[in-house]
């Protein structure tokens, strides 16, 4: 009598996709030791950003303004005519401002960071779908190790690919922060958990953040009333999600300058540990 085939499941020389064998645990063993209390000096103390690349994905940045200073490198995205995807040198800088404002902000955090500008905005805050979808790849091409998108699409078309991308980037160790939109509707990268969503709150202290146990915003910084810098040298006062977006990388970069071996899953937990609300909690 032939015998009944036994299921995968129930035979131990295989193994499902995606596990561990046995035995392989200390090969995986994590390169960070973790303390007893994860305090803001741990996650941050003496660190500048050195070392991490940070990525303005905006409408350009005005390299050498006073707030900014040195930028890496600085890039343009375009959409050709035959729909091919462009991306050259940008000799124009900001067109209109706002790239240059979250710049000034991460540098003022972080001032040994690295600045790359990836402008996907045009002047009058213009812009596309497809250059947004087109310059996050390429910025998540590059690995850099943070992005700030201080902007989102409320087009649902968009929505399926722009998950396929944070997502790629969560696995590949690119921290994107995203910025919620400053009006009550749908849009995105910001609403998926694969990036750190930010909005804002009204303290003074840039380095005051809260974590939100209700999200999809999952961290609020400051936004309010904030002096950023603009273009031509000028310094402006704005008030947005927008600005409060680039007080959390700054803060990233400075976690990541100080333990660069952290996966986003780790920075996120480290962010909420030292969080304003959840540190006054534990003392």
């Amino acid at each position: 009598m032939a015998q009944p085939e036994q299921k995968p499941e129930q035979r131990p020389d295989i193994r499902p996709a995606w596990s561990l064998p046995a035995g392989e645990g200390d090969n995986i063993a994590l390169p960070v030791e973790w303390p007893g209390e994860v305090t803001r000096d741990w996650a941050w103390g003496e660190s500048t950003g050195k070392g991490v690349r940070v990525c303005i994905l905006d409408s350009g940045v005005d390299a050498g303004h006073p707030l900014v200073g040195e930028v890496q490198r600085s890039v343009a995205v375009s959409i050709g005519p035959d729909g091919e995807v462009v991306v050259e040198d940008d000799s124009e800088g900001d067109l209109c401002g706002h790239g240059t404002a979250c710049a000034g902000i991460v540098r003022s955090l972080a001032p040994d960071c690295e600045l790359i500008s990836v402008r996907v905005l045009g002047a009058g805050f213009t812009g596309s779908g497809g250059v947004l979808l087109a310059g996050l790849r390429w910025a998540v091409e590059q690995g850099f190790d943070v992005v700030n998108m201080s902007l989102s699409t409320t087009k649902r078309q968009f929505a399926g690919l722009l998950h396929e991308l944070t997502d790629k980037a969560y696995f590949r160790r690119t921290v994107l922060v995203a910025s919620a939109h400053n009006m009550p509707v749908e849009s995105y990268p910001w609403r998926f958990s694969s990036v750190i969503s930010v909005g804002s709150h009204e303290e003074p202290d840039p380095m005051t953040f809260f974590y939100n146990p209700d999200p999809p915003v999952e961290f609020f910084a400051r936004g309010v009333d904030v002096e950023v810098a603009w273009t031509g040298g000028a310094r402006i006062r704005c008030t947005g999600n927008s600005f409060a977006t680039p007080h959390m990388t700054g803060l990233c970069a400075l976690v990541l300058g100080k333990h660069p071996e952290l996966t986003p899953f780790q920075l996120k937990s480290v962010l909420y540990l030292t969080s304003s609300n959840v540190e006054a909690a534990g003392e």
